[in-house]
């Protein structure tokens, strides 16, 4: 099939890219992963904190697309967590932790949805129902609560060369609550950013962009993430954010 950007002249595909990219938005041919591994090697980071690991699919796309660098994983869910263990089990610089990440050390209680990716601390909102039923709550399971300054401690890591990750579905303010003294020198951010409340209690995009500026961090790079298949609305999307120079 012609590739359809073919079709418009150059001006025209320059002057929309400048517009897209000066929303905020990136427009590459070139798939996340890769991108993502070339930022971090360009910015000296050595260490991936991956908060919602869930079987443990970033990791392995990060090992794929070239980064060689450390790699901590945190998974609440026993059942994911087992796959988390058995993907990293090979990798010496892959270290996988059991526990949820919250803004206090101790015990919360995770929503287990029908598909374990949409699992949260937080219930989901119909408008998440409503795009994804896969997502309603199926059990819960109580399980250790980690804070992200906690594992940066326990675990020796330098936070000015680490990406921190994030993907907890609606429950990002509270894991960084917790990141109080990491979130003022890491050297890089990628966090899962809602359009539209889709968990009760959930910070949305504009809100969690207003707290990592004034933390010192640029937004590089968004990538699409959930969208609703009959509106075609993009729910969330993935931000890329790298310490300001």
């Amino acid at each position: 099939m012609r590739d359809l950007a073919s079709l418009v002249p150059p001006r025209a595909r320059s002057l929309a890219r400048r517009a897209v990219n000066k929303a905020g938005l990136e427009v590459s041919r070139f798939p996340f992963f890769p991108r993502l591994a070339s930022i971090l090697e360009q910015n000296d980071i050595s260490t991936v904190v991956d908060v919602g690991a869930n079987i443990g699919q970033y990791g392995r796309y990060l090992r794929s697309a070239g980064y060689g660098g450390r790699i901590i994983s945190v998974e609440p869910l026993s059942d994911a967590f087992a796959q988390l263990s058995r993907a990293a089990q090979s990798d010496p610089t892959w270290d996988v932790l059991h526990a949820a990440v919250s803004s206090d050390e101790g015990e919360v209680t995770i929503n287990r949805s029908a598909n374990s990716v949409s699992s949260s601390i937080l219930a989901p909102l119909d408008a998440h129902l409503d795009a994804a039923s896969e997502s309603r709550i199926v059990g819960r399971e109580t399980v250790r609560s980690v804070t992200v300054d906690g594992l940066l401690r326990d675990f020796g890591v330098n936070a000015r060369q680490t990406m921190l990750k994030i993907d907890v579905q609606g429950f990002e303010a509270d894991v960084l609550d917790g990141a109080e003294a990491t979130l003022s020198s890491v050297g890089g951010l990628q966090i899962e950013l809602s359009v539209i409340p889709l968990y009760d209690g959930s910070t949305t995009l504009l809100d969690m962009l207003c707290r990592l500026t004034e933390s010192g961090l640029d937004l590089w790079m968004l990538e699409p993430g959930f969208s609703d298949a009959k509106s075609l609305r993009m729910l969330q999307c993935d931000g890329v954010f790298l310490r300001g120079k």
